[in-house]
């Protein structure tokens, strides 16, 4: 029983963590496609479609019978959920991670914590109590969190040399190195678009955890949003590419691969386990995992795309793991008392038949005791 306690205590953590190696191989994959020539509109479009049709027949049977209505107010925010995510925060991203890396582009993300803790702040989703021991965790971690990323953005120092790195060109400082490229105003551009797509994905936080208050169906709300987003998409790239035909040719390569993958792991999925998971712990506590994305991707990006990693990078990802976990302490407090009547809402993890009786979201809800 204890065993079983603390199996549904941590399971949100390792969820956490597991999607963050999911959005790690994402924007592997997806800058090594860019790089190749892959359209990054058509890219949108395809991912968004691909995760639309993937989830559309599992919210139409687990949630057939627990579905609520499409108010307006609903219908609006999920407008707003389509355009934010899918068609601002990934077309941004993936401009802005083409024309710098996807180790920087990671790094860059983790402002997230902070700018969503300062929207739950002022939309009263989060509670800070300043002579608590939680509050002041939450607030610097979010600081230190912060701290270690904007160091890794300014310091390089010398590049690292690892097991697979060698056999590289040898350079002695990362500053020298990287100048040239950094300087320019290719760099600087795709910075900007970066925080850009950063913002649009904290504002997505915030509106998703508002509308699963309202619609809490968390399968049709991904398919919605995902729709919605391909769609949309859809219509930016007509317009942004009018004429040119032949950017949504994609064959059965590594663009494929790409669009599928992104779709299904990080579309589909990320957005479902993202929407229960906030249901139960707030939009700080999901973006507070942010972090470990870009310690995967710097390490993957080094051994696939050979980016170089650098003092400064490393560095700057201790701070920021040591922000993580003040960050995720001072959160944990705030579920650390549970509740008989709380409880008694919690259904089984899974259910032994498939009659579809049970709705699905008491199903499938995280028990975090």
């Amino acid at each position: 029983m204890a065993s079983g306690d603390a199996m549904s205590r941590l399971k949100p953590y390792l969820i956490m963590v597991l999607l963050q190696i999911g959005y790690s191989g994402m924007y592997i994959i997806a800058v090594a496609s860019l790089k190749k020539g892959m359209n990054h509109y058509v890219l949108v479009v395809y991912r968004n479609a691909i995760a639309a049709a993937v989830m559309a027949p599992f919210a139409l049977w687990f949630e057939r019978k627990v579905r609520p209505k499409v108010t307006l107010s609903v219908f609006f925010k999920i407008v707003l959920l389509g355009l934010l995510e899918p068609v601002l925060d990934q077309n941004l991203y993936y401009v802005g991670a083409n024309s710098t890396s996807a180790g920087f582009a990671a790094a860059l993300f983790n402002i997230l914590p902070a700018i969503t803790f300062v929207l739950a702040l002022l939309l009263r989703m989060e509670k800070v109590k300043l002579k608590s021991r939680h509050s002041q965790a939450k607030i610097v971690g979010t600081l230190v969190t912060v701290a270690g990323a904007v160091l890794m953005i300014l310091y390089k120092g010398p590049i690292l040399s690892f097991v697979w790195s060698k056999g590289r060109s040898d350079h002695g400082s990362a500053a020298a190195a990287a100048a040239p490229a950094e300087s320019g105003s290719n760099w600087l551009k795709g910075t900007f678009e970066l925080l850009g797509s950063c913002a649009c994905w904290s504002a997505f936080y915030i509106v998703q955890a508002s509308t699963l208050d309202a619609y809490p169906a968390e399968l049709t709300l991904t398919t919605l949003i995902c729709s919605v987003g391909a769609l949309l998409s859809a219509a930016v790239t007509l317009v942004m590419e009018r004429g040119n035909t032949k950017v949504w040719s994609i064959g059965l390569d590594m663009r494929l691969f790409t669009a599928a993958y992104s779709g299904i792991v990080c579309s589909g999925v990320a957005y479902y386990v993202q929407g229960v998971v906030m249901k139960e712990r707030g939009p700080v506590f999901v973006t507070a995992f942010n972090p470990l994305c870009m310690i995967f991707t710097t390490v993957m990006g080094s051994i696939i795309l050979k980016e170089d990693v650098t003092l400064g990078r490393v560095i700057g990802a201790a701070i920021i793991v040591v922000g993580l976990y003040s960050l995720i302490w001072g959160k944990s407090k705030d579920h650390s008392a549970p509740s008989v009547a709380r409880n008694e809402k919690k259904a089984p993890n899974l259910p032994v038949s498939n009659s579809g009786n049970i709705p699905t979201t008491k199903v499938v809800e995280l028990q975090v005791n």
